[in-house]
């Protein structure tokens, strides 16, 4: 991929800061928490010397950092440099755990925390995020300090439905045949809270294949701003170089931080279309083999689970490198082989276009492209029934996935319990199909060709913690097909 030519970095501030903090950095550095269970951080102003990070109430709200988020569902990421001349100490950052409750203990988290002030230190340090020319929204390289790519951001407010959303042809698009833009049975301008959804699904069946993706903040000159907030930067800007009493008065000197999905970059991997293409002129050993079918299977229940409409064979990769070698398998931890087997791996990206509130059934089917594969034809293995089956099955087991995913996805400030329902709805129904094929002994092909679900909650059913399908929830079927069907 052609590397694009960067923004030059603008000026954070003057030079020679006083050594005393004005009011914008003191509100910057590292505050007290309250941490409830199964929720986010909440960031709220203690008194000084007095800890609060067990439990007990925030004391009042915290002033709004963006108008897309919910202040009270921040978790703000405090940088480890903290002199008073350190411009990172200045810049907004906020991250969430994506429903996880071990969010400040655990040593994962640990990691992309240190990830993220990596990406702050080099965009402090003049190496912004390169736009990819590739796509249909507004995405981003995000660097370390070193120039090497870490992690790829995708703001919300670059999306396919955003208006400021960079790609002028689908800015054309939607102008000119609205009726065929977008997807209608996705909700708008949630990429984001799908990437890390899917992600945070990932996780809860062991799968292993989606990179590590979350909610952050991130400023840089290169995202894409309206002319109004630039405007608005320069003018601060000039006022605090040229009258400094002045501009040291102003909230935020800075561009708005922009919220989206970060996610970790994985080295080693190429596009599945390359290697599908070398497999099928150069098989595969059958021990071999047998790995590509197994994580192929984790990318098909991934992609049923969250209905996602966006799965080519441009958008799924795979790392096939002989573990002796450089190359490494970085984003999980594979299967344990002997040193000298090669590993092949998969990475499901680019999952933004998922978790609709319901099935497909205008014009477009938005089919999944691995069912024309050969592995789509084999029965599910049983190493793959015996990951996936006890989770899936259990409802109790799904009811926690769906009271992770409203964690997660009540963080937007468009956020509708509704409409979030019937995500979950279409989301039951995939799973129930899915238990069923790989209790029958079915093929990923013989999945996608079921009839398509939907398993709503009943309003007076069961409230308890444990719940049974058949006093708590009602399944139908979507007969309804949409204009160009694939089956």
């Amino acid at each position: 991929m052609e590397e694009a030519a960067m923004e030059e970095a603008e000026e954070l501030g003057p030079e020679g800061a006083t050594g005393r903090l004005d009011k914008e950095q003191e509100s910057l550095l590292p505050k007290a928490c309250w941490v409830s269970q199964g929720s986010a951080v909440r960031v709220f102003q203690g008194p000084e010397g007095e800890d609060k990070s067990g439990g007990g109430e925030p004391p009042g709200d915290e002033e709004p950092v963006s108008d897309t988020v919910k202040p009270e569902e921040l978790v703000r990421l405090q940088p480890v440099v903290r002199e008073e001349d350190s411009r990172i100490s200045q810049r907004y950052l906020s991250s969430l755990s994506g429903g996880s409750t071990e969010w400040s203990s655990s040593t994962e988290d640990s990691e992309f925390s240190h990830l993220i002030q990596r990406a702050l230190r080099a965009i402090d340090g003049g190496v912004l995020p390169e736009r990819i020319p590739q796509g249909s929204s507004g995405s981003y390289f995000v660097k370390s300090l070193e120039g090497k790519i870490i992690g790829v951001f995708k703001p919300k407010s670059e999306e396919p439905y955003s208006h400021l959303n960079p790609k002028w042809p689908k800015q054309f698009q939607k102008l000119c045949c609205p009726c065929c833009f977008g997807r209608g049975c996705l909700v708008p301008n949630q990429g984001y809270l799908s990437e890390a959804g899917a992600y945070l699904v990932d996780k809860k069946l062991r799968l292993g294949i989606v990179p590590k993706t979350k909610v952050v903040y991130l400023v840089s000159a290169t995202f894409n701003y309206s002319t109004i907030d630039r405007a608005k930067f320069r003018g601060k800007k000039y006022a605090l170089e040229k009258i400094p009493r002045v501009g040291k008065k102003f909230h935020r000197i800075k561009l708005p931080p922009k919220v989206g999905s970060f996610q970790m970059f994985v080295e080693g991997y190429k596009q599945a279309d390359y290697w599908l293409r070398k497999f099928e002129a150069d098989p595969l050993p059958e021990n071999i083999r047998k790995q590509l079918q197994s994580q192929f299977e984790r990318l098909v229940a991934l992609d049923y689970i969250i209905r996602n409409t966006d799965r080519g064979n441009d958008n799924w990769l795979v790392c096939y490198a002989d573990q002796s070698s450089e190359s490494k398998i970085s984003f999980q931890e594979t299967e344990s082989v002997s040193s000298q087997e090669p590993l092949i791996k998969i990475a499901a990206i680019d999952n933004g276009l998922a978790f609709p509130f319901k099935h497909p059934d205008e014009w477009r089917a938005y089919p999944f492209h691995w069912a024309w594969l050969p592995q789509a034809k084999v029965p599910f293995s049983e190493e793959t029934k015996s990951l996936i089956l006890p989770r899936v099955s259990d409802m109790n087991f799904v009811q926690d996935l769906c009271e992770d995913l409203y964690e997660l996805f009540k963080i937007d400030k468009r956020f509708d319990k509704t409409i979030f329902e019937k995500q979950m709805s279409v989301m039951r129904g995939q799973i129930l199909n899915l238990t069923q094929a790989l209790k029958d002994g079915k093929s990923p092909l013989q999945l996608v060709q079921m009839l398509c679900m939907v398993v709503e909650k009943r309003k007076s059913g069961n409230q308890s913690r444990f719940l049974r399908l058949n006093n708590s929830f009602t399944q139908t079927v979507h007969f309804r097909k949409p204009f160009f069907s694939s089956w």
